[in-house]
């Protein structure tokens, strides 16, 4: 397996990689130590609650998403930015289509095995 991206990766070149549920994703940089990934929402997607070991920073880059993290609701809007410490329950649904843009160190190996995303699943 690869353990780092490619220097540049240009958006508008590469394939959106469906995941479910009304969402979709593409690697923006890793290595061992971080990752970045660009996440796409159609209005009513849910990211349904989880935790990693991860730690996660995300920014809104456009749209609106109610996060719930540690069982604390808040709206988030572009602009906005949410740090989720790691081993915390966390979830988001999409209110208004909208893109994230998720940081995670380390790197999510479970993301580049290519196994399915448990936590995205049907629309509500």
């Amino acid at each position: 397996m690869k353990r780092f991206s490619e220097k540049y990766l240009i958006s508008k070149e590469m394939k959106w990689e469906k995941l479910g549920g009304g969402v979709s994703r593409q690697f923006l940089g890793y290595d061992n130590q971080i990752m970045m990934v660009k996440v796409k929402f159609e209005k009513g997607a849910l990211g349904a609650p989880h935790q990693h070991f991860h730690t996660q920073a995300t920014y809104c880059a456009s749209g609106k998403f109610e996060f719930e993290i540690n069982g604390e609701k808040k709206i988030v809007e572009a602009g906005d930015g949410v740090y989720i410490e790691p081993n915390l329950l966390h979830s988001a649904v999409c209110l208004e289509e909208g893109i994230l843009i998720d940081t995670f160190s380390p790197v999510r190996e479970d993301f580049l095995s290519g196994g399915e995303v448990s936590y995205f699943g049907d629309k509500e």
